[in-house]
């Protein structure tokens, strides 16, 4: 039989690359217990190896968090190694755009399926499955984006999912406020990722020009002049899930260099 300690146990989907892994690290390196999961089992399996050789406690398996029956068995899975989840980073997502009038319905419903529905199926999940819904003490943090908060050009389907993020994180915020759970929502800008190269590779086809002029023209809408990192969004992660952010929830905060300012 599993025996659970008392340090806390923090879910964190999307977790192989980019923000989520920069998430997953720190957590882990603040003690908590991280049990993290993305689609692929390979690289779930490569990043659990490479955590636990820099001496962290973490485990994890593959979850593709539009399929309810997937992350029913991955919450069932981090409960049973590590005991019931304190944390939940819901950073699986995904880009999509492109010209409003050419979108499939397959691309718009697979952006709102993979960034939004999951939110609320691992949300759920978590509260009742993961038994954070009994905590007097807990923390939801969903990564949303500054796309959430105002529109993107070609990017309709990732700023409505995005806005719906904010949305279903205020209202959960509020709604778990009396117990003591938090419930808030990180919002990135330009962050420095692979799915960030992926993004100016598809601006770079629909405008006809370089990747690097459109890195120029992002980075020049930056005040701060320059991308964030994925450690600055995880650093305001790991703010989040302390002690001391116990007074913050139903928020929507920017990493992002000051591209957004409310």
């Amino acid at each position: 039989m599993t025996t659970h300690d008392e340090r806390r146990v923090a879910l964190v989907t999307g977790a192989t690359s980019g923000i989520g892994l920069a998430v997953a690290r720190l957590l882990a390196a603040q003690g908590h217990r991280v049990y993290l999961g993305a689609r692929g089992a390979e690289g779930v399996a490569s990043t659990v190896k490479q955590l636990r050789e820099e001496g962290l406690d973490v485990a994890g398996s593959a979850v593709d968090v539009r399929s309810e029956e997937a992350v029913q068995t991955f919450v069932r899975s981090a409960a049973d190694r590590f005991g019931t989840v304190d944390i939940l980073v819901n950073n699986a997502g995904r880009s999509g755009g492109g010209v409003t009038a050419e979108i499939t319905d397959e691309l718009w419903h697979d952006v709102i399926d993979t960034n939004l529905h999951s939110v609320f199926r691992v949300t759920r999940a978590a509260l009742n499955t993961g038994g954070l819904r009994e905590k007097s003490w807990g923390r939801i943090i969903n990564i949303a984006s500054t796309a959430g908060k105002q529109g993107v050009v070609l990017g309709a389907p990732y700023s409505a999912s995005k806005h719906g993020v904010v949305g279903f994180t205020k209202a959960l915020g509020n709604e778990l406020a009396p117990t003591g759970v938090t419930v808030n929502a990180v919002c990135p800008g330009y962050v420095e990722t692979p799915m960030a190269r992926r993004v100016r590779a598809g601006y770079a086809a629909a405008y006809g020009t370089s990747e690097d002029a459109i890195l120029d023209k992002f980075q020049a809408k930056i005040p701060l002049g320059r991308y964030s990192t994925p450690d600055e969004v995880a650093g305001l992660v790991g703010y989040l899930a302390s002690d001391a952010a116990a007074s913050i929830t139903a928020q929507a905060l920017n990493v992002c260099g000051g591209l957004g300012n409310f």
